[in-house]
């Protein structure tokens, strides 16, 4: 089932998702869900925390197609070195910011029959994971732009909503 994504300004957005617990039917279903929805958007990664459900848990589908589940995920390492790159979020549509991230990183987790792995991420895949990651203790990409970035980036996106509102009526 395709689920609604929550955008910027709903409070489930700021929280600081809590560990999953089982790893039963109801996980499945939700990580099922959690597919379609992506499929569903423009996008590459999606955390629970953006359709309200308040766990540690994202998925992510890059350009080659192979589905991703990370289950109570903890970056574990981080590359000195950065890079810039523009993202963007399904929960603020049609922005788009340079935001600067480590280039690489090692993260543990576990998948959707909740075995633990490892895996070492660099380039767009690393990115993703930190994005997503992100979400899950309450943070937005903008949240990673300077201050006055970060307001304009606001402020530019409530005037595209206020536009789209004015083309639905």
């Amino acid at each position: 089932m395709v689920r609604e994504i929550l955008t910027l300004g709903s409070e489930e957005l700021a929280r600081t998702a809590v560990p999953v617990g089982s790893f039963d039917s109801a996980l499945a279903e939700l990580i099922k869900d959690m597919f379609e929805t992506l499929d569903a958007n423009p996008g590459i990664g999606l955390a629970a925390p953006q359709i309200g459900v308040n766990l540690r848990l994202f998925v992510i589908k890059l350009d080659d197609g192979i589905p991703r589940v990370f289950i109570n995920p903890e970056i574990t390492a981080t590359s000195a070195e950065r890079s810039m790159y523009e993202e963007g979020c399904l929960s603020i549509p049609g922005l788009w910011a340079d935001v600067s991230r480590p280039k690489a990183v090692s993260v543990f987790a576990y998948d959707a029959k909740g075995r633990p792995f490892n895996l070492d991420a660099e380039g767009l895949l690393a990115r993703c994971i930190q994005h997503e990651y992100d979400h899950l203790d309450g943070k937005l990409f903008i949240d990673r732009l300077p201050p006055h970035k970060r307001e304009g980036a606001v402020r530019q996106y409530e005037k595209l909503s206020r536009q789209s509102r004015r083309k639905k009526h």
